[in-house]
C-alpha cells in the first residue's frame, strides 16, 4: 500500500483518461493521493476532484511561479475552498483538503519577482498555522530564502519539502525545523548521485514518496507522462539506496503520509467514484 503525496492529475495532461489513470494506480497499490493545486484555477479543480473521488485528496495553494497571478480577492476565494464539505464515507466524514501547498521560492526560473514570492509563502506560511494545515513546500534554488521565511516560525511548522533537490546543509536545516521530506522519480536520474546519497540520510519517520506527475517520470521513461503508479517504482527504488525491502518503504512512508496530513491509511476498495 502505497500513497503519492504530489499529483497534478487536474492538469490538461490527464483530460483523455483521468479515470483510467486513476484506476491503474489503485491496481498498482497506490491506496491515496493528494491532488496538489498550484494556481487558482487549479485549486478549485483539485477540490473537485477529490470531491468526486473516496481516497483522492486535495491541498490548495499557489505555486512561486504564479505568485504574480494572485490578488486579495483571489486569496480569499482560496481560502474560502478551505470549507470545502467533507465527503461522506462510510458512517463517517473525511476532510479533503488536506495542505497547503504547494507554495515557497523559485530562483531557478524566476518568472514571478523574488519579492512577490517571499510576501506571498509568509502569507500561506501564516495560513497553514492559523488553518492548522501542513505546508508543501516548493524550494528550487532558493535555500536560503526558504529558511530565512521558515525559521521564522521555527517549532510551529509542519509540511514537507516537495521533490527534494538540496544540498546536505539545506537537508539537515529542513530536518532540524521538523519537516518531512519527499523525492519524486528523479532520483533514478544517472546524474542524481547526489540526491541518492542524501536519500540515505532521511529518517525513516520522516521520508515520504511522490510523483510529481504529470512530471519526472523515472529514467528509462523520461519524456513521457508520469503517473502516480511510479511512486511504487520509486519505492522499490529507495528499498534499493537504503538497504531495506520495499514492503518497509511501503510502511514507513504510509505511516508518515497519515501523520502528517491526518487521512486515513485504510485501504479502499472500489475508490473511483461513480456517481459523479
Amino acid at each position: 500500500m502505497f500513497t503519492d503525496t504530489h499529483a497534478h492529475l487536474d492538469f490538461q495532461d490527464f483530460d483523455a483518461d483521468r479515470e483510467e489513470v486513476i484506476r491503474r494506480s489503485q491496481k498498482e497499490g497506490i491506496n491515496s493521493i493528494i491532488n496538489v493545486g498550484s494556481s487558482l484555477k487549479g485549486c478549485f479543480a483539485a477540490v473537485d476532484l477529490a470531491s468526486r473521488y473516496e481516497n483522492i485528496y486535495a491541498s490548495v495553494g499557489i505555486h512561486p511561479h504564479c505568485a504574480g497571478e494572485i490578488d486579495h480577492n483571489g486569496f480569499k476565494q482560496l481560502k474560502n475552498l478551505l470549507l470545502a464539505p467533507p465527503l461522506r464515507a462510510g458512517a463517517g466524514r473525511v476532510k479533503k483538503v488536506v495542505a497547503i501547498g504547494e507554495v515557497g521560492l523559485d530562483c531557478y526560473r524566476n518568472l514571478s519577482p523574488l519579492a512577490l514570492q517571499k510576501e506571498l509563502f509568509r502569507k500561506f506560511v501564516d495560513l497553514s498555522l492559523s488553518e492548522n494545515l501542513p505546508l508543501i513546500i516548493h524550494s528550487r534554488q532558493a535555500e536560503e530564502e526558504t529558511l530565512g521565511i521558515l525559521k521564522a516560525k521555527a517549532h510551529k511548522l509542519k509540511g514537507v519539502l516537495h521533490c527534494f533537490s538540496g544540498s546536505r546543509d539545506f537537508l539537515r536545516s529542513c530536518l532540524d525545523l521538523g519537516l518531512y521530506i519527499s523525492f519524486t522519480c528523479n532520483i533514478t536520474y544517472k546524474k542524481s548521485d547526489n540526491l541518492r546519497e542524501l536519500v540515505k540520510l532521511i529518517p525513516e519517520d520522516r521520508l515520504l514518496l511522490e510523483s510529481d506527475c504529470p512530471y519526472l517520470s523515472p529514467e528509462g521513461m523520461r519524456g513521457k507522462r508520469n503517473e502516480p503508479l511510479n511512486v511504487k517504482f520509486l519505492a522499490g527504488f529507495l528499498a534499493g539506496l537504503r538497504g531495506c525491502s520495499i514492503e518497509d518503504i511501503a510502511k514507513s512512508t504510509t505511516e508518515n503520509t497519515g501523520r502528517l496530513f491526518g487521512i486515513s491509511m485504510s485501504p479502499a476498495d472500489g475508490w473511483v467514484s461513480s456517481d459523479k
